[in-house]
């Protein structure tokens, strides 16, 4: 990849900064760490992922920390990936970036206290959590699952994870559209503010969920993980009813090998990624293929990073907490976004075309 990657070969020989944006994140699994590692361990505790080019001029790298979405669940773990977060940001100062997302389970790793620290130290960086732009794509591709499913006004959908950043937002759009939301996750003071906030019903287990015609899968907590046994029985799943599922969570809330033994009663949806015509990655199909994507496909904060280096590189005044996700802030990830050419990608699962969302052809359900 460093070898055909010409455009950023040329930049060093001119002098100019080898990148523009650089993503940090985390492995989301051991399939992540099998693909681009394989018994090789960095020195440093972190290493280039795949290269991308926006529009021909901005470049973007991914900078993965060699650890997972689950071995960061420790205080062991946390301790760890903040040193080799820290290592990657001088890594991407060095390097020229001006942008840098805080990728994956990065996104909540530091305390306010801490990322303080971290922004005084790089002042020149923009850091930016990408959730405004992970957020924007995911309601339309919502709504537009809910609109292709038939799911109507007053349709009952389970928020997993209403009290997070992306659960909170989209807790809002669905009450305020008409839908019923159920809120489930294993916060219970997290769970009662939804409540209070929103007038929804909430349950801190699927056993309690009852009957539900979608959900939205913000969060990848085990307590509220769904795999095939949840969708094949009579939990949450209207009898005789596919369940519509957009699972917008890193690693996949309903994993891989969990979709292939329910994937007759449930039609999964990607979401939270963009697409845009002037995205190209290094190596092509070598490199989206690993990281599960398509084509001129990326994960929303992926797009919004290399929307906001673009912005930097035409001189546009972009200071503002990029940490925080709210009104003001997706207004402006919006214009930026389709400034560049990002847009809905056509609905995936897994990478693959969805055929079809009708929901009535689910085999057995609640009783």
């Amino acid at each position: 990849m460093a070898l055909l990657d010409w455009k950023t070969n040329w930049r060093i020989f001119t002098g100019k900064p080898a990148v523009d944006a650089v993503f940090i994140t985390n492995m989301r699994d051991k399939v992540d760490r099998v693909r681009f590692l394989g018994k090789w361990r960095p020195k440093e505790g972190h290493f280039n992922g795949p290269r991308y080019w926006l529009n021909g001029s901005i470049a973007g790298r991914t900078r993965a920390l060699d650890i997972t979405t689950d071995e960061m669940a420790t205080s062991e773990g946390r301790l760890k990936a903040k040193t080799q977060f820290a290592s990657a940001t001088r890594w991407a100062a060095a390097h020229g970036a001006r942008v840098i997302v805080l990728a994956a389970a990065t996104k909540r790793l530091f305390t306010d206290f801490e990322l303080e620290e971290l922004k005084a130290r790089f002042p020149g960086i923009v850091f930016t959590i990408g959730d405004n732009g992970t957020v924007l794509l995911l309601l339309q591709e919502t709504f537009r699952a809910l609109h292709n499913s038939r799911l109507s006004h007053g349709s009952k959908v389970a928020v997993l994870g209403p009290y997070g950043l992306i659960g909170d937002v989209m807790t809002r759009a669905l009450t305020s559209t008409g839908y019923r939301v159920v809120g489930v996750g294993p916060n219970r003071t997290g769970l009662k503010l939804a409540a209070q906030k929103y007038g929804i019903a909430t349950c801190a287990t699927f056993s309690q969920t009852e009957e539900v015609d979608a959900v939205v899968a913000c969060t990848h907590s085990r307590e509220v993980r769904l795999n095939a046994d949840i969708i094949n029985s009579n939990l949450i799943r209207r009898k005789g009813k596919k369940l519509l599922l957009i699972d917008v969570a890193e690693p996949s809330n309903l994993g891989y090998k969990e979709w292939l033994k329910c994937k007759n009663n449930v039609i999964r949806q990607d979401a939270g990624n963009g697409y845009a015509a002037g995205l190209k990655y290094v190596l092509g199909a070598i490199s989206y293929r690993m990281f599960r994507l398509t084509r001129g496909i990326t994960f929303g904060c992926f797009a919004e990073g290399l929307c906001l280096a673009a912005a930097l590189k035409r001189g546009d005044n972009i200071d503002g907490d990029w940490m925080s996700v709210h009104d003001e802030n997706m207004d402006r990830i919006s214009r930026l976004l389709r400034y560049e050419g990002f847009e809905m990608p056509s609905p995936r699962c897994f990478g693959r075309k969805i055929e079809s969302f009708d929901l009535g052809t689910g085999q057995g359900g609640r009783t």
